[in-house]
Parts: C-alpha cells; sequence; structure tokens
C-alpha cells in the first residue's frame, strides 16, 4: 500500500514515516500544498494523510482540488485545529477521516486500517497466487501454510507483483510504485530485492512463482 503523507513540519513528518515504513507501507512526503497536489496527481496512492496548516496552498484548499478533479483516494485529516468547526469543514470538504494533534502513533495506525479496509471493498486485502497468500492488513505471508519473513521492501514488492500477478512488471512500474518518488533509476537496488524475495518465497518449494522475462521484467505466475 502507497500513502502521501503531507506535512510540513520535517520532524512530525520524519517520526510518522518511519512508523508507516515500519509496518511495510511505501509512503511519500509532500511539505507544500503545491507538492502535495503534484504528487497527488502523478502518484497512485491508497491513502493521503494531509496537514491542514500547510505554506503555498492550505490543506482545505488540497482536499477540494483532489475532489474537484475526482481524485477518490481517501483522505485522513491529520491537524492541530481541533475546533469542531474545523472538523465539519474538512469532513464535508471531502476527508474520509480527521485526527487531532497530539496524537498516539496507535491510534493513527488502527485508523489508517480503518481506511484500508473501506477501501478493501474495491481492492482486495487477500492476496493469492497457487500456495502464495499475503493478508495485507494483518502484513502476514504464508507459503504452503509457512510464514515467510520479509523485510519492508520484499513486503512491499511482492505485494505489488500479487496485485499484477500474470502480468510483466517492469522495473520502472516497480520504481514508480515500490520505492519513493526520489529513487535513482539507475542503481540495481531491485534487482537486488528481487533475487532476495526470489530466494524466499521459491527456494525449497517444488513450482517456482517469480520468473524473470528477459528485455520487459518480472512476472508472479504459478506454472501450468
Amino acid at each position: 500500500m502507497r500513502i502521501l503523507l503531507v506535512e510540513d513540519d520535517t520532524r512530525v513528518a520524519s517520526f510518522i514515516r518511519r512508523g508507516l515504513r515500519e509496518e511495510q507501507y511505501t509512503v511519500d512526503v509532500a511539505h507544500d500544498g503545491e507538492q502535495a497536489l503534484f504528487l497527488a496527481g502523478t502518484g497512485d496512492y491508497d491513502l493521503v494523510i494531509l496537514d491542514l496548516l500547510l505554506p503555498k496552498r492550505n490543506g482545505l484548499d488540497v482536499l477540494r482540488s483532489l475532489r474537484a478533479d475526482r481524485v477518490s483516494v481517501p483522505v485522513l485529516i491529520l491537524t492541530a485545529k481541533d475546533h469542531p468547526q474545523d472538523k465539519v469543514a474538512g469532513l464535508d470538504a471531502g476527508a474520509d477521516d480527521y485526527l487531532t494533534k497530539p496524537f498516539g502513533f496507535e491510534e493513527l495506525l488502527a485508523r489508517v486500517r480503518a481506511l484500508m479496509r473501506r477501501r478493501g471493498a474495491l481492492v482486495p486485502t487477500m492476496l493469492k497466487v497457487n500456495d502464495l497468500e499475503m493478508d495485507t492488513l494483518r502484513h502476514r505471508v504464508v507459503r504452503s501454510g509457512r510464514p515467510l519473513t520479509l523485510t519492508n521492501r520484499e513486503y512491499m514488492l511482492l505485494e505489488f507483483l500479487l496485485r499484477h500477478q500474470d502480468e510483466v512488471v517492469t522495473r520502472t512500474m516497480l520504481a514508480e510504485h515500490v520505492w519513493e518518488h526520489d529513487f535513482d533509476p539507475l542503481s540495481n537496488v531491485i534487482d537486488v530485492h528481487i533475487a532476495r524475495l526470489r530466494r524466499k518465497i521459491d527456494d525449497g518449494f517444488r513450482k517456482p512463482l517469480l520468473h524473470t522475462i528477459r528485455g520487459r521484467g518480472y512476472i508472479l505466475q504459478a506454472e501450468k
């Protein structure tokens, strides 16, 4: 799952981003309203966490612009503005939830999970190919009933491949959807992570699932 965090306080943004990444979310950060609109318009996000007190364009303006452009991604407002009228304005502008600062990180995670469950009606949360299964709400991966231990990045990589199973996934697609927007496309990081993931999900099992398509990319597919 990919999240856009819009927060101008760099310390708060770093804290939230670190915690979300530990929960296997891919997180991009925007520090002002204009950058938030640019990233939201060019990225494929599952959730936006939006502060209201932002430079250049405030959070309500960002939210109204997203909804005017029919961007339906769930939005969780996270702000110090705790007056009831502020909450009403945010929800009326199109927010799906509203959390005030200071906040407990466990509550933030619970609200993120709740929004993901609502989105689950459209985006499956149980992913499977052959005997490999992923529960994206519990962050659990098993193959043939055997739990697999993955790093955060390996988990995000596998989730993207599962959501595009039986499709050829290019390195460009992985760079755009699994890594943050400042990823260096010339590095070999993707190839290294693919190799490590392949060992974890295929070694010791009779049928390999992760295949390399030379000159094109990778495909997660059960052998016929």
